[in-house]
């Protein structure tokens, strides 16, 4: 499998979970895989084409704040790969709803097999992650139950769009929350607890979790306008196609909507009402967007998100496990520059 993970600038830890690491990416290969070929095909197709696997990562650090006994435990690379099996059931479904034509460099799974069947290979994964998550007990089904219900929840509050009366950009934020954060929260607080670390400092790098993940989709939402390049492994614009507003738009519009919006936002806004389907009107918003200060106004709002989960670590012991973390956050939003 394709694994490029994140250097955390801490030598001696990383030298301590990279056997948990390789063993998690081989869980992982055995939980895609166990069924006739073209199944398998279809179910270990994300995790071939590779990912940072910043999630098993942060589970395995996190875990490094317990005891060396239980760090590299069975509970704790269970609990790192079934996050990895969440988060890669959510992609399939994320493609599904958003129509994506690639992922991570690949054709999407939905583009390949169609809709019907990349759901039910997200529906497979998912249910092999619960399988693992059953090994951590009755409290850790219930909070994996509710991390997926917020994955849920957030698509769903994504495709109905903003509540009538509600800020337009803390409605985005709180979907971002759900559909990112609250996967990156549930891995820290699995590596914590099931570390040996206790509640208090599970609970603690769960708000360190949510808060790098709002700032790492943040990033993301930059990524998209601000290169050439698609570092984020999605196709280019293809939520403004879909008629998904990323922050860089809402907040465009909330400038529209206090009469402080420049000529050069309000004809991104103009052509954004227009026909998006062409790859050259795509294209063209998405230039545009690149070249506007409201890029930077998000950029700079991810920066904030990561600053305030690196002032969580401030109630976490002095040690290997808090610089990563902090190094880990610093990782989620220098990806902008």
């Amino acid at each position: 499998m394709n694994v490029s993970t994140p250097d955390l600038h801490v030598p001696d830890l990383e030298a301590r979970i990279l056997p948990g690491l390789e063993a998690v990416e081989e869980s992982l290969h055995q939980a895609v895989s166990g069924s006739r070929d073209l199944i398998d095909e279809l179910t270990s197709h994300l995790a071939v084409a590779g990912g940072k696997r910043i999630r098993p990562l942060l589970t395995l650090t996190c875990a490094q704040f317990g005891t060396p006994q239980l760090a590299l435990g069975e509970k704790v690379l269970n609990a790192a790969t079934a996050i990895e099996l969440t988060h890669l059931a959510s992609l399939y479904h994320d493609d599904v709803m958003d129509s994506a034509p690639t992922r991570r460099g690949v054709p999407s799974a939905q583009h390949q097999w169609g809709n019907n069947r990349a759901i039910l290979a997200g529906d497979v994964l998912f249910a092999r992650a619960s399988v693992l998550v059953a090994s951590l007990g009755p409290e850790s089904v219930a909070y994996h139950a509710h991390t997926f219900e917020r994955l849920c929840i957030g698509q769903l509050n994504e495709t109905f769009g903003v509540t009538e009366g509600a800020d337009p950009v803390e409605f985005y934020i709180q979907v971002l929350a759900d559909k990112t954060g609250s996967l990156l929260s549930s891995a820290a607080h699995f590596g914590a607890f099931h570390g040996g670390a206790g509640e208090e400092i599970a609970a603690t790098v769960a708000r360190f979790g949510e808060k790098i993940g709002v700032a790492f989709q943040i990033a993301d939402d930059v990524l998209d306008f601000a290169s050439e390049v698609v570092t984020s492994g999605k196709t280019p614009g293809t939520d403004l196609r879909e008629g998904v507003d990323t922050l860089p738009v809402l907040l465009l519009r909330r400038r529209q909507a206090e009469g402080t919006i420049d000529p050069a936002g309000a004809r991104i806004l103009s052509m954004l009402a227009g026909d998006l389907s062409s790859d050259e009107a795509l294209a063209e918003v998405v230039a545009a967007l690149r070249e506007h200060d409201v890029v930077e106004e998000t950029r700079q709002m991810a920066r904030e998100w990561a600053a305030d989960a690196i002032a969580e670590c401030d109630a976490l012991p002095e040690g290997e496990a808090k610089t990563a973390l902090v190094s880990f956050a610093h990782l989620m939003v220098d990806r902008m520059v």
